[in-house]
C-alpha cells in the first residue's frame, strides 16, 4: 500500500529483515539497526539504545599494526574516517589501495586525521594480513562488542563504508567512500555534502539513499550545465537547511 511505500522510504530500507527503532513523541530515529541490537543486549540492559557519542562506543584501547596500542582518547581533535571493511570483499580491498595514498596527502597537508578500521573479516589471521598493509588505527579484532556496536552506531548495511566524523565527533559525510574516488587529490577534504552533485559511476549510489532531483542537460553544451547549476543550487541549500533546522537527514 501508498502508506508501506511511504514508511519504506521514510526510513530508507534497503534489504530484509530490517528493525528500526523510533521515538514515538518526536518520530526521530533512535536507532537504525534493531537487529544488532536485539542480538548484542538479549536482556534490554542498554535500553532505550539511543545513539551515544563516538567518544564513547570507540572507548578503549587502539592498535597500530606495528602491534602498539594506544588510547582512543588520542582521536580527540582529529578528523576520524571510521572505515569498515573486509580483506575477503574485492571493493573494500581496491579502495584501501586508494585511502592509502590519501591519508598519507592528507596528513602531508598538515590536517589532524585519523582512520578507524573496524574489521568485518572471517578470522584474526585475515585481520592481521589486511591490516599489516594499512598506516592508520584498528580496533582490535577480538573486541567483537566495540566492533558491533560501531557498526550498530552508524546503522552499517554493506562494504566498503567510510564514515567522515569532525573533529567532535560529529558525522559530516556517510559518503566517505564516493568522496575519497571522487577526489584522488583530496582538495575537497574533509568532504562536507555538496548540494549539487554531477552525477558519476562512483556517487550514483547515493540515489539508493532518498529522495533524489535529477536534473538532465545536454552535456554537449558546457553552458548548458553551469546554468542548470546556478538554477538548482539556491534550491538544494533552502531544502537542506530546511531538514538540517530539523535535525533530520535531507
Amino acid at each position: 500500500s501508498l502508506l508501506q511505500l511511504k514508511l519504506w522510504n521514510k526510513y530508507r530500507v534497503s534489504n530484509i529483515p530490517s528493525l528500526i527503532f523510533i521515538d514515538a513523541s518526536t518520530g526521530k530515529v533512535v536507532c537504525r539497526n534493531g537487529l544488532l541490537v536485539i542480538r548484542d543486549d538479549p536482556e534490554g540492559l542498554e535500553f532505550p539504545w539511543g545513539p551515544k557519542p563516538f567518544s564513547e562506543v570507540v572507548a578503549g584501547p587502539l592498535l597500530r599494526n606495528n602491534g602498539q596500542t594506544l588510547d582512543s582518547n588520542a582521536l580527540e581533535g582529529s578528523h576520524v574516517g571510521v572505515y569498515f571493511s573486509a580483506h575477503w570483499c574485492p571493493p573494500c580491498r581496491s579502495l584501501t589501495r586508494v585511502l592509502v595514498e590519501s591519508y598519507r596527502k592528507i596528513k602531508e597537508a598538515g590536517q589532524k586525521f585519523e582512520i578507524l578500521f573496524v574489521s568485518a573479516d572471517r578470522s584474526e589471521d585475515s585481520f592481521k594480513q589486511y591490516f599489516s598493509e594499512m598506516p592508520w588505527v584498528a580496533v582490535p579484532y577480538a573486541d567483537e562488542a566495540r566492533r558491533s556496536r560501531l557498526n550498530r552506531l552508524y546503522g552499517i548495511q554493506g562494504i566498503p563504508t567510510l564514515i567522515v566524523l569532525d573533529s567532535k565527533g560529529d558525522v559530516i559525510t556517510r559518503q566517505g567512500r564516493v568522496e575519497v574516488l571522487n577526489d584522488i587529490e583530496c582538495r575537497e577534504f574533509p568532504w562536507h555534502p555538496k548540494p549539487v552533485l554531477e552525477l558519476t559511476d562512483s556517487n550514483a549510489v547515493q540515489l539508493n539513499e532518498g529522495p533524489c532531483l535529477v536534473l538532465f542537460v545536454d552535456s554537449e553544451d558546457d553552458g548548458e550545465s553551469e546554468a542548470a547549476k546556478q538554477l538548482i543550487q539556491p534550491i538544494a541549500e533552502k531544502i537542506i537547511a530546511k531538514y538540517k533546522a530539523k535535525e533530520e537527514e535531507a
